[in-house]
């Protein structure tokens, strides 16, 4: 059983009166020692031993005997009562103190602490840690737990079933759902102040974890005093069940999502258009943030039409590479590249896009970037849900230090990481009119965290963001995304990720290991669906390797 010390574990309180004149040394010790207790003060405690008792146990043995009690209780806090006169029972003296345990799985257990007492100190007894027990007596706790809860998709259909130690998923919802087994040191902390055993099975990842108390409900059993003439209840209470989770999952969706992925090392996450809600979710959705490449283009270049930096019109030079911040900065393949910022959007000119980003500057471009949700936790789950399972922010230096720095973040490469959820999301900002919606996998406001919509870019920007990346799809990188029956509004990306050796890439033809990427939205003029795709280590680029995969998740969610 994991010992979990009792400062930690438990909140205990002391309610004690003015020691009065005329109290005996053995009662004064008593209450020092309560005192102490509540505390959670081992030393302290065994300082008001007497002589005997202190020599037979140490300090540790105290915070030993009383942590396993309260793990064996499920204990959660203590009220410790000022002690009453002393008394004589069974021929020793004894110091009533009253002791209200409360308990995570058998409710609250008040009772009294006789403690001896001789020679001016506490004469200890293992029987001491709990209320209730006697001379010679143990706790023993025979914990019930509770009827796991289901968690559903949007449709009421059913993801994940059954008990911890044998859970069920369904289709490909166990993506999503996450798992559960045997808790590891900090977690057996985490569950035994819910009441459960240390030894219990919970959630370990993904909702399982993040939403554990709730599908857990509340465990309930006997807590028993154990000693040689048997055993007697101290408590008991019957589990409740853990409730049912709602999430935003559209089960259909989400087995085309992973079927559309399949073994392809990397990650997909699907949004509803118009609400951010999460729909499907496969591999790295959210959990490896990568370079993302080009796609944070989509990032630059709105911040450089919002902050009047540029316009959709503007021509830059066809070239096939450009020094920005003092570095030079080549495109794709050697590709001469530019004309107007649409045609350079759509063709993924880095020679336009790392100078925009030095136009824009350093600050305004990690300001749009937070906007877009850089820099902040995903909003998938409400704050309590996130400490449990600490997802990985998309992130990009605050402050990008110098101009190469600024150049080289606006074409997605340097420093900043992203997930497919945070790219998926970044789209549906500009599906939704410029608005970002946070992107909510359960359904219960209270659950989901109820963030609200941030305000991105104005109406005007989206409207030409859209365009610019309907030309993507159209006539630019992104083709392989197309949809014969709607138009799809996207942006590919291929991050560089140096040599798989570790080798410098010091040869412009030197081979180099890349991340394959595409982000989209579809129907462009009614958006119903907001995605992104990343491969990892791909054996081409975005175009050619994510936007497949994005066009067939989006033919089956349309």
């Amino acid at each position: 059983m994991l010992l979990v010390p009792l400062g930690l574990l438990c909140a205990a309180a002391f309610v004690a009166g003015a020691v009065v004149a005329g109290d005996s040394a053995e009662r004064e010790a008593v209450e020092r020692f309560a005192s102490a207790w509540a505390d959670g003060d081992y030393a302290a405690m065994h300082d008001e031993l007497d002589a005997e008792s202190a020599a037979r146990y140490s300090a540790e043995d105290l915070e030993k005997a009383y942590a396993e009690a309260a793990s064996t209780a499920t204990a959660t806090a203590f009220e410790i009562d000022e002690p009453s006169d002393e008394e004589e029972r069974g021929g020793d003296t004894v110091v009533p103190v009253p002791v209200t345990a409360t308990t995570g799985a058998f409710g609250e257990v008040a009772g009294e602490v006789a403690v001896p007492v001789a020679d001016g100190g506490v004469s200890w007894q293992p029987n001491l840690v709990f209320p209730g027990l006697d001379p010679g007596e143990k706790l023993v706790a025979e914990t019930k737990l509770g009827k796991r809860g289901p968690i559903l998709a949007a449709d009421g259909s059913v993801l994940a079933s059954g008990p911890a130690s044998a859970r069920v998923t369904n289709g490909a919802g166990g993506i999503v759902t996450g798992e559960t087994g045997p808790a590891g040191r900090k977690r057996a902390e985490q569950i035994a102040a819910l009441g459960l055993p240390a030894d219990a099975d919970t959630g370990t990842s993904g909702l399982e974890l993040a939403f554990d108390p709730l599908l857990s409900g509340t465990p309930g059993g006997r807590l028993l005093a154990a000693g040689a003439g048997g055993r007697t209840l101290l408590a008991r209470r019957a589990p409740t069940p853990g409730e049912p989770l709602r999430t935003t999952i559209d089960a259909k969706l989400q087995d085309a999502t992973a079927a559309a992925l399949g073994s392809t090392f990397g990650g997909a996450a699907v949004l509803d258009a118009r609400d951010g809600d999460v729909l499907a979710l496969a591999g790295l959705a959210f959990s490896a943030p990568q370079p993302p490449g080009s796609t944070f283009k989509v990032v630059t270049a709105s911040a450089a039409l919002e902050e009047g930096v540029t316009r959709p019109g503007e021509e830059f030079p066809v070239q096939t590479s450009t020094v920005a911040g003092g570095r030079e900065i080549d495109n794709a393949y050697d590709e001469a590249c530019g004309g107007d910022l649409v045609a350079s959007f759509a063709h993924s000119c880095n020679t336009v896009f790392a100078p925009l980003g030095v136009r824009i500057g350093g600050e305004k471009l990690v300001e749009e970037a937070e906007q877009y949700g850089f820099n902040s936790p995903p909003t998938i789950y409400n704050p309590e849900a996130l400490a449990l399972t600490r997802p990985p922010e998309s992130t990009i230096p605050n402050p990008l230090e110098s101009e190469v720095e600024v150049a080289v973040s606006a074409i997605g490469q340097g420093e900043v990481l992203a997930t497919p959820l945070e790219m998926a999301s970044v789209s549906q900002t500009i599906a939704n009119r410029g608005v970002r919606s946070p992107t909510a996998m359960v359904k219960a406001p209270e659950l989901s965290g109820n963030y609200p919509d941030v305000e991105v870019m104005s109406p005007k920007v989206a409207a030409e963001m859209k365009e610019m990346m309907v030309a993507v799809v159209a006539s630019g990188t992104g083709s392989a995304g197309a949809l014969p029956d709607a138009t799809v509004a996207g942006k590919t990306g291929t991050a560089e990720l140096g040599t798989s050796d570790g080798r410098p890439v010091t040869d412009p033809e030197q081979e180099q290991d890349v991340d394959a990427w595409f982000t989209a939205f579809a129907p462009a003029d009614d958006p119903r669906l907001a995605v992104a795709v990343m491969v990892v280590n791909a054996p081409g680029d975005g175009g050619a390797v994510a936007a497949p995969i994005a066009r067939q998740i989006l033919a089956a969610g349309l």
